[in-house]
């Protein structure tokens, strides 16, 4: 690879653009060629999501196109982003986990504690081990700087609740694919944006948007022999990916005075995180205060998920991703635009707006069935 990259510098070409078109490409067909055949064995080996009650399709299922995704996302990040696999010693390490973990779940189904126990030592190898924690509030609530023990629970617990948020999301046709991919593009322009000094996690947004892709071609399409879900492997380990990404978002405003390391400004980087991830944060959240105040467990499932409301509303699946999307992205939009406000009321604004999302279809459906 080094050998490619005196080559690249001698032609004049920029490494990093090969880098990242080439890791898209592949990531692309890897995933792209790989679904098909996972989608032959499970049928063989009856390896299907079945329907139940909170489910929003009819049919059996495959539910392994995770594996896909983890396979392009390992090949790619270790061939054109290798530099993070040198930072972040137990990153690819945490991605095995997640794959075991997910693959059993999906297959066997797990208990919830057996789950929770590995989503534990899964957080803590990236936070203790690689160091990736959240270090400071930036004055949110008036707390700035965590000390070094606080920073390692807070940053276990954020992992813990991003991977599970982002399962709970994972409801319909294509919402959690369309998701993630947003979230990498966003969070791809702003480490761009930020300088070279960051164009590995560039590059890993753009190994994840590749493999998200392909793995929605076939995710959304109108051929049952083609369909195929993502399962608890996709969605555990975007959404581990995602909070690895969201913090070292955060983690670049922090001055640690490092050799050659650009130091950069922005107060209201946290709630920028905040509002890229803010669906499966408020969508989480909001499930648990319903179970809560209807006397039942956080942990019961039901159908009060923002997805299930909107198809309530006789919207296809396709529609309410769609709708899903504009929204947030609106709300990430209002973010940007105002990150030079005061951070508490830049929070306050982006949850509230975050939880109008999550009661509107509420409100149109009442409405509806008084003009009836």
């Amino acid at each position: 690879m080094k050998n490619f990259e005196l080559f690249l510098t001698e032609t004049g070409i920029s490494i990093f653009y090969v880098k990242i078109g080439l890791g898209f490409l592949f990531s692309f067909l890897i995933t792209y060629f790989s679904v098909p055949t996972i989608i032959k064995i499970s049928r063989r080996k009856n390896l299907m999501d079945e329907p139940g009650v909170r489910s929003s399709h009819m049919r059996k299922i495959p539910n392994l196109g995770g594996i896909a995704i983890f396979y392009s996302i390992g090949i790619c990040t270790s061939i054109f982003a290798y530099e993070l696999f040198d930072l972040y010693k137990f990153l690819f390490a945490s991605l095995v986990i997640l794959l075991y973990i997910g693959v059993m779940d999906d297959i066997v189904v797990m208990r919830a504690y057996k789950k929770l126990v590995a989503q534990i030592v899964v957080s803590a190898l990236i936070v203790i081990g690689s160091d990736i924690r959240i270090r400071s509030l930036f004055g949110i609530c008036g707390v700035y700087e965590l000390s070094y023990f606080v920073s390692i629970v807070f940053s276990i617990i954020t992992f813990i609740i991003l991977i599970n948020a982002f399962n709970l999301i994972d409801g319909i046709d294509g919402l959690a694919g369309s998701y993630s991919l947003i979230c990498c593009a966003l969070f791809g322009v702003s480490y761009y944006r930020l300088g070279e000094y960051n164009y590995p996690l560039v590059v890993l947004s753009g190994v994840i948007i590749g493999a998200v892709l392909a793995f929605l071609y076939y995710n959304l399409s109108n051929y049952r022999t083609n369909k195929i879900f993502m399962g608890d492997t996709g969605s555990m380990l975007l959404g581990f990916l995602l909070a690895f990404t969201a913090i070292c978002f955060i983690d670049i405003f922090i001055d640690k005075d490092l050799p050659n390391v650009p130091k950069y400004h922005l107060q209201s980087a946290p709630v920028i995180a905040v509002a890229i991830l803010i669906l499966p944060i408020v969508d989480t959240l909001n499930v648990i205060v319903i179970r809560l105040c209807n006397k039942k467990s956080p942990f019961d499932a039901d159908k009060n998920h923002i997805h299930h409301k909107l198809l309530k509303l006789n919207l296809t699946h396709r529609r309410s991703t769609f709708y899903i999307i504009v929204y947030y992205l609106f709300i990430v939009t209002v973010a940007y635009c105002f990150r030079h406000t005061n951070i508490n009321l830049l929070l306050l604004i982006i949850l509230a707006l975050g939880f109008l999302g999550a009661y509107l279809p509420d409100f149109i459906y009442v409405l509806r069935n008084n003009k009836k």
